[in-house]
C-alpha cells in the first residue's frame, strides 16, 4: 500500500506526519480485557480532563485547527478522538462494536489521534491519497449515512473516500469477518515520536486481543516532486 499527502494538505498542515499499520488479525465480537484496558483509561481521563481542556491535546488542538482552515466547524464535525474522549467525560458508555473496532478506539483516545480502522482488502487499487474533500463529493459515513465531507481531510482510493477525521466510510469498514487490517494515524500535531508511539501501542493491541504478530508499520508525509 502506498499513500500519498496531497499538497492540498501540505498547505494546510505542512508538518503532517501519519503512520500506517498492516497486520494480518482474528477480530472477535468482544474482549473483556481489551474493555478493562478502555475503563482504566475512562477513570484517568474524568479525574484529569473536561469537554473545554481535552481540546488542548495536541492531537486534537491541531486537527481542529486544520478542519478551521479547511473552512469545516470543528465544533459541529468533530474528529473521532475528542468525540469519544468527550463522550467518556460525558458520563455516556462508548458503543461496543467488536475488538478490532473497540481497540482503534482505545488507541484514539490514548493518543488523542484521530485513527482510521479498515478493511484492508476492500480498498480499491494500491494506493491511497490525502486530499481535502470536494463540494457534493459522495461519502456515506458509518452510521451516520451521507454526509458532507466538503472541506474535511480524506483519504481517497481509486474509488473514491474512503477515510476522514470524523468518520470512516461504509464501502472500507471492519467487520467481524476482517482479516487484513490496515490502521492509518493522522498527525497534523506534526509529531513524528508520538505517531510513532501510537502505532506501537496498536501492534501490541493487536498481538494481544486478535492473534497477530503485530503487523509492520510504515511513517509517511508529504513528499516534494
Amino acid at each position: 500500500m502506498k499513500i500519498t499527502v496531497s499538497r492540498e494538505i501540505e498547505s494546510v498542515c505542512p508538518n503532517f506526519v501519519g503512520a500506517c499499520v498492516d497486520a494480518q488479525v482474528e477480530n472477535s465480537k468482544f474482549s473483556q480485557a481489551l474493555w478493562d484496558e478502555i475503563h482504566e483509561l475512562e477513570d484517568k481521563f474524568r479525574a484529569t480532563l473536561t469537554t473545554e481542556s481535552l481540546k488542548e491535546i495536541s492531537g486534537i488542538a491541531a486537527t481542529r485547527k486544520v478542519y478551521k482552515a479547511c473552512g469545516k466547524d470543528p465544533s459541529r464535525y468533530r474528529p473521532a478522538s475528542e468525540a469519544l474522549i468527550r463522550r467518556m467525560l460525558q458520563g455516556k458508555e462508548l458503543y461496543q462494536i467488536d475488538t478490532l473496532v473497540d481497540l482503534i478506539n482505545l488507541a484514539s483516545i490514548a493518543y488523542g489521534y484521530s485513527i482510521g480502522g479498515f478493511d484492508g482488502d476492500k480498498f480499491v487499487g494500491d494506493e491511497l491519497t490525502l486530499g481535502i474533500g470536494k463540494e457534493g463529493e459522495p461519502y456515506e459515513g458509518i452510521g451516520r449515512g451521507m454526509i458532507n465531507i466538503h472541506g474535511l481531510p480524506v483519504y481517497r482510493d481509486a474509488v473514491g473516500g474512503v477515510g476522514t477525521p470524523t468518520s470512516d466510510n461504509e464501502r472500507t469498514k471492519m467487520e467481524l469477518k476482517t482479516t487484513h487490517l490496515v490502521v492509518l494515524i493522522n498527525g497534523y500535531d506534526g509529531n513524528e515520536e508520538n505517531v510513532i508511539a501510537n502505532a506501537r501501542f496498536i501492534q501490541e493491541l493487536i498481538k494481544k486481543y486478535c492473534n497477530s504478530d503485530g503487523g509492520k508499520f510504515f511513517v509517511y508525509r508529504y513528499e516534494k516532486e
